[in-house]
């Protein structure tokens, strides 16, 4: 890579490390016009309905119905590059939730990340799409032990896609280690593809959206 090279790299890692700070301040704030902004202008909403409109359609019913108010907190962040104009990664969130119920609201809090997919257009970088994979989402004072850990009020219970991202969560409780056996360690993963390497090829998790 050249110097420039090198520049416009920092400088993208920068500009999405602002995206996604915004995605949680706009959210949260409800100011869905700047949230929606922030994604493709022909960004897929379904099967059948795709850009920023139909975006904040669903948003504002799904805010409207299911969450009094929210916080996003957003943490560890892994940013790949594809091209230089194309880049993926790994967002952790933690985010708390107050969610009306039969019984008056609740506060629930949750444990998620979200695997992206970014994209410089015209200049600047928006989402392709965001995939969220979550942990768990329980009462504030019902810590989430056990399976099933999506516990949302007056729904029955599920699993999340946490773990479904990678192989190894899977392969690490089929093999545990063999006595008097040394374990062998992996090459390395090439520099800039640590998230393909761990990914190893798992496809895409089918996720369930409260």
């Amino acid at each position: 890579m050249t110097l420039e090279d090198r520049i416009d790299r920092l400088e993208s890692i920068e500009e999405i490390r602002q995206l996604v700070s915004k995605y949680s301040l706009s959210l949260d704030m409800r100011d869905l016009d700047a949230h929606v902004n922030l994604f493709a202008e022909d960004i897929r909403v379904s099967r059948q309905a795709s850009g920023r409109a139909h975006l904040k359609q669903w948003l504002d019913d799904t805010l409207r119905l299911q969450f009094t108010g929210t916080s996003h907190h957003v943490g560890n962040h892994i940013i790949e590059f594809d091209d230089a104009n194309h880049a993926h990664g790994v967002l952790y969130s933690k985010n708390e939730h107050e969610t009306p119920s039969e019984a008056g609201d609740e506060w629930v809090i949750m444990q998620m990340l979200y695997w992206d997919n970014y994209e410089r257009i015209d200049g600047h970088w928006y989402f392709r799409r965001r995939l969220p994979c979550y942990w768990y989402a329980t009462d504030l004072n019902k810590p989430p032990i056990g399976e099933q850990k999506m516990r949302w009020p007056d729904r029955d219970a599920y699993d999340g896609a946490f773990h479904d991202l990678f192989p190894s969560w899977e392969n690490f409780w089929k093999n545990p280690p063999k006595d008097g056996i040394t374990p062998e360690v992996a090459t390395p993963a090439p520099w800039g593809e640590f998230l393909k390497t761990m990914r190893a090829g798992q496809p895409d998790p089918k996720i369930k959206v409260r």
